[in-house]
């Protein structure tokens, strides 16, 4: 498998606890600056801490981690400890930001010598502190879930409901939300309240969709130059996708060709420039693209629609590197209870043209491989001894899984065992 080097892989591991732990903080300043000094309450665990530190005088990070560790266990026990890793250090983090934060502003309470306080910083103005308390969390929760981390609480029992379920998560969320911010009426009686703890949810919600939406938003890139092959060269050497169209200038009646290119928006300004420095006379077209999956972007998370009957099945692609129909039966028929067996021309290898037939000529390991780096599917090649050479792993690693086997039948019992192993 590919071995990390520092900055492509510990250092983004650094890279992401440096940012959830900014994350946590901006959170953690939302809460205690803006939120429990004007008595407001929003929905989740902090929202459950924040009316018990109300009503009782216990801090808020001691419910928040009481809490937390009971959900973390069930976590751990459901989805595993490497899954949760990066939230139970922010759960932690959290708890001592929480302290932290109220020892750093609290100031002696004039109506009570002897105890303290935590400050009204902004004055009596609710609203605003509603607002920028909101702000705070929503670009805090955007940093940890960005990162592959969350501040647990509601989190953990979404991504649990996520994966054992198909309910809908936010209507989950959505009426504990409901429950935990209409019950502080009952402590102040007052529907002001209420209403600023649902206008807090809002507006952290709308930030937080934002500044997630924002990161990952593309733009399409429509490139129309009379020297497209320069900048094709130029958009490849950054690692990204080029697709050029044939096209034709209508009032010259002279062959054109259209260079298509889809790269996220905080990289438009380094293609402008690389455009204008090629060919400053192209003209350009750039438009947002509001989704793009694929490699470099994200991935298809939508589950396909199968009959009732069929629904035990997995169905999971391999690609048998061949167009031997014989082959291809005969892998259906062993592994095609829990697999869809595909030619190389189902997956659009067409090995008619130069470019893809190389792969016929390779030993089994490279054949299976090339079709895995240009393709992403999974692939196993089937010779002529019955032998089988199997190629797994994720589509953006640079080296994959290769394992060899006896048969067909050796393969399906490796796959099956490597199933009820997750």
């Amino acid at each position: 498998m590919r071995k990390l080097s520092f900055f492509g892989g510990w250092g983004a591991e650094l890279k992401d606890y440096a940012l959830i732990a900014l994350g946590v903080l901006l959170y953690s300043i939302g809460m205690t600056v803006f939120m429990l000094p004007y008595s407001l309450t929003i929905g989740g665990v902090a929202g459950i801490a924040s009316i018990i530190y109300y009503t009782t005088g216990v801090e808020v990070q001691v419910t928040y981690v009481t809490v937390n560790i009971f959900l973390l266990i069930l976590a751990v026990k459901m989805l595993g400890i490497r899954f949760c890793i990066k939230t139970i250090y922010a759960v932690a983090l959290m708890t001592f930001t929480l302290w932290f934060i109220q020892r750093l502003i609290e100031t002696p309470d004039p109506a009570n010598p002897g105890t303290m306080m935590l400050p009204k910083l902004i004055g009596d103005e609710s609203f605003m502190a509603c607002v920028l308390g909101a702000i705070c969390q929503g670009v805090g929760l955007s940093l940890c879930f960005e990162h592959n981390g969350s501040t647990g609480g509601a989190d953990i029992i979404a991504l649990i409901v996520r994966k054992y379920r198909t309910s809908s998560i936010g209507s989950i969320l959505m009426v504990l939300d409901f429950i935990v911010i209409s019950s502080c009426y009952f402590i102040f009686h007052d529907w002001f309240r209420v209403i600023f703890g649902f206008v807090m949810l809002f507006i952290s919600s709308m930030t937080l969709d934002y500044c997630i939406r924002r990161r990952h938003q593309s733009v399409q890139f429509m490139i129309f130059s009379r020297n497209p092959d320069a900048i094709a060269d130029a958009i490849v050497a950054t690692h990204h996708g080029v697709t050029v169209l044939d096209g034709e200038g209508w009032f010259t009646h002279t062959d054109r060709k259209v260079i298509v290119s889809i790269i996220r928006r905080r990289e438009q300004t380094m293609m402008q420039r690389m455009i204008q420095q090629i060919d400053p006379y192209a003209f350009v077209s750039m438009t947002d693209a509001s989704g793009v999956w694929g490699e470099g972007f994200d991935q298809f998370k939508v589950r396909e629609k199968k009959p009732r009957s069929e629904r035990h099945k997995k169905n999971k692609v391999l690609v048998c590197v061949t167009n031997n129909t014989t082959k291809i039966d005969t892998a259906q028929q062993v592994l095609g209870d829990w697999y869809d067996i595909r030619s190389l021309l189902q997956v659009g290898c067409d090995t008619r043209k130069e470019f893809y037939s190389v792969v016929l000529g390779q030993e089994p390991r490279k054949r299976v491989s090339f079709v895995k780096k240009f393709f992403g599917f999974d692939a196993f090649y089937l010779a002529k001894d019955g032998t089988v050479t199997l190629v797994q792993g994720n589509y953006g690693e640079a080296e994959y899984d290769i394992t060899e086997h006896k048969s067909l039948e050796d393969l399906k019992t490796y796959l099956e065992s490597k199933t009820k192993k997750r």
